[in-house]
């Protein structure tokens, strides 16, 4: 069966363990209990994303989310982009079709925008609020690996808003450094 909550602990886990140590990554995931399935998914998401913004500054908070992505579906949204710019000459025409505006991509100012209507990730389904956006990093992540590996360069992903956080969309910036 597919457990979004052990994929995300397993993630998280890794992700800290990488930037410090087991014993961090236990204490950031678990806290003082060996499990965390007594609680529910809400609780957890903001438990732990405040013992994670406590144990490490900002930027290494950010990175370790942004190495949190669990890469679901990212297959069907590469052969999008890819589908994308088989059919586009430039970033502006990449992003003005209808099957891109209907993926929440558009262009302007120079840069790529994503943006969805509704909160995509299931961990957070049942959080009404986050107090940071700490968490909606790992969707940053995301962007970066589906846009670096689509269009062959490094991209910066920069998170605007977020609807868990009281914004009414999602919105990502994507800045691509190189050639597509």
């Amino acid at each position: 069966m597919f457990d979004i909550r052990k994929i995300q602990e397993d993630a998280i886990y890794e992700a800290i363990r990488a930037e410090s140590d087991h014993a961090t990554a236990k204490e950031v995931v678990y806290g003082d209990c060996e499990t965390t399935d007594a609680q529910d998914n809400a609780a957890w998401v903001n438990a732990t994303m405040r013992r994670l913004e406590r144990k490490f500054d900002s930027e290494t908070t950010k990175l370790i989310r942004m190495n949190c992505q669990c890469g679901y579906g990212m297959d069907e949204k590469l052969a999008l982009v890819k589908e994308l710019m088989a059919s586009s000459t430039s970033m502006e025409e990449f992003a003005s079709s209808e099957k891109a505006k209907a993926a929440g991509l558009s262009y302007r100012d120079g840069s790529l925008y994503l943006q969805f209507f509704f909160c995509p990730c299931p961990m957070v389904a049942e959080v009404e609020r986050l107090e940071t956006d700490t968490w909606c990093q790992c969707t940053t992540g995301y962007s970066k690996a589906l846009f670096e590996q689509a269009f062959g360069c490094e991209v910066d992903v920069e998170l605007l808003k977020s609807i868990k956080t009281g914004d009414d969309i999602c919105l990502m910036k994507i800045v691509p450094h190189g050639q597509i």
